[in-house]
């Protein structure tokens, strides 16, 4: 399994291009659609990477994979889908989310059930893409339908949990939990050690380098907001007084 990276400065993105080297069956993870607030449009700087990618490498991209709905950049996955002929698959529990926004916004024609996406997955199952097996793992908490996407020994865990110096996503978006993330984090926890994880954002504190991997061991030790010894009571206190404090995302409406 290879894992190509490309990283988005705009909005401190990450996506993750995972492909079987035998084969050359892949998929995608987390796609960003650029945006010019000024101009009021988007446009496809970030997804024509890996396009271009996709097509020196003679990749058949399967699926689109997406770890929840994002506030704080837009999504490549129909551009991508479109070019590729791929396919794209969202947490089932979107349509929580779709019902939240359609009823703030009074968007009276949106869909709230799912259909703009090819595939609602669940907990548990597995996408084939190919020789690539992608399991569901729900990690409820940022949002209601958040998962973080199991390939190999590697987590793709988006906005659950973030590097050790970053700590974890916040929880005060419509039907957020510190509950639930702190039960989906020790879930990701429990798992072996040496499990690469790679984040859905580095935000740089301290005007570090940039770094997406850690492995599961390392953030139990060192995840400044959650370690594996961490009581819940403290991690809900924390997170709750922590996004009491934050903007809204710069892109959420």
């Amino acid at each position: 399994m290879n894992i190509e990276t490309w990283f988005d400065p705009r909005t401190f993105t990450l996506t993750y291009l995972v492909w079987d080297a035998e084969t050359r069956d892949a998929v995608v993870i987390d796609p960003v659609l650029d945006y010019d607030p000024i101009a009021v449009s988007t446009f496809t700087e970030s997804a024509d990477k890996v396009t271009a990618f996709v097509d020196e490498k003679g990749l058949r991209l399967h699926w689109v994979l997406e770890t929840h709905a994002h506030a704080d950049h837009l999504s490549a996955s129909q551009v991508l889908a479109e070019r590729h002929g791929a396919r794209i698959a969202i947490g089932s529990r979107i349509t929580e989310v779709q019902e939240v926004f359609a009823g703030l916004f009074d968007l009276a024609d949106l869909a709230t059930d799912g259909s703009q996406f090819d595939a609602l997955v669940e907990d548990g199952q597995t996408v084939q893409a190919g020789a690539l097996s992608c399991e569901v793992i729900a990690t409820p908490g940022h949002t209601p339908a958040c998962v973080t996407w199991r390939i190999g020994g590697a987590l793709f865990t988006g906005d659950a949990l973030f590097m050790p110096d970053s700590g974890t996503g916040r929880c005060d978006f419509p039907k957020g939990s510190a509950e639930q993330l702190y039960a989906s984090v020790r879930r990701l926890y429990a798992m072996p050690d040496d499990t690469r994880i790679f984040v859905g954002h580095d935000y740089q504190p301290g005007g570090r380098e940039l770094a997406y991997e850690t492995t599961v061991g390392q953030s139990k030790a060192d995840n400044i907001q959650l370690t594996g010894s961490t009581s819940q009571e403290d991690f809900v206190a924390f997170r709750k007084a922590r996004d009491a404090t934050l903007r809204p995302p710069r892109l959420l409406f």
